[in-house]
């Protein structure tokens, strides 16, 4: 074998080495969606009284019911278009979740849920559609 040919094959396994390192990687929508310890015990800030739930229902309308739905049933507009299922927020597996592990989920987003760290920057407005989300319980 010369030179050349052995430098193409060094080549090919490289980056087929670096491809499937890369697709292993990637979370998978059917593993579960581990939450540090440090969100999963965070305690939410914010009192779910009306005005919080108002903030939480205007940010969710404009930010998660095109893939979550109106009533949070995984059902939006856009969730068919996806390649992971939509949450279903009335779900006692939703449901049973603490406040801080939804706010880590909302905030840092996975696969076709995106991170709204930029798009709801403000903190305490997560907390709030954490509020509203609780409201779609069964």
């Amino acid at each position: 074998m010369n030179a050349k040919h052995l430098f193409s094959l060094l080549f090919i396994a490289g980056f087929a080495l670096v491809i499937t390192t890369a697709f292993e990687s990637r979370s998978n929508a059917n593993d579960p969606w581990v939450v540090p310890s440090k969100y999963q015990n965070m305690k939410n800030p914010v009192t779910a009284d009306k005005e919080s739930l108002s903030i939480g229902k205007s940010l969710y309308t404009k930010h998660c019911k095109s893939c979550h739905g109106t009533k949070g049933l995984g059902d939006g507009t856009k969730a068919a278009q996806l390649k992971t299922k939509c949450g279903d927020f009335s779900s006692a597996d939703f449901q049973g979740q603490t406040d801080g592990s939804l706010f880590y989920k909302t905030s840092e987003g996975r696969d076709d849920m995106p991170s709204f760290k930029k798009k709801i920057p403000v903190k305490e407005d997560i907390w709030h559609v954490v509020n509203y989300m609780r409201t779609f319980a069964k």
